[in-house]
């Protein structure tokens, strides 16, 4: 099983290439792949989409929130700001998630080595 950013998720709907679109591919053949809810509204955030490319992105499989999510995201995004580290929030809402789940995350977006370094989030 394995999470998907956006960045990957976009570029395996767009026809891209890349290790990460291949990992997409073969997860999602085998049904092993999962949205971290940001991701899922971030995708959608793009008015531009077609209905059926919605619809499917809405079928996809996503991890839960559980109980202290939000205190946990808050605490990691203050420790990377306090180590230097400039993380966007929906970065770090989605390196929460697959930390949670203990689900690495693929993804095109560099940001996340940052989180991968000091926070415990596994990269594919």
């Amino acid at each position: 099983m394995i999470a998907v950013d956006t960045s990957s998720l976009i570029a395996y709907l767009g026809g891209g290439s890349g290790e990460d679109v291949e990992l997409v591919n073969e997860a999602m053949a085998g049904r092993g792949i999962v949205l971290p809810p940001v991701v899922l509204a971030e995708f959608l955030s793009d008015h531009r989409l077609s209905f059926p490319v919605v619809v499917f992105a809405c079928g996809l499989n996503m991890l839960e929130t559980s109980a202290g999510y939000w205190d946990r995201a808050g605490r990691l995004r203050a420790a990377m700001i306090s180590k230097g580290w400039n993380v966007l929030l929906a970065d770090t809402l989605i390196a929460q998630s697959c930390i949670d789940h203990d689900v690495p995350l693929v993804t095109r977006d560099k940001g996340f080595k940052a989180f991968a370094r000091h926070a415990g989030l596994k990269l594919v």
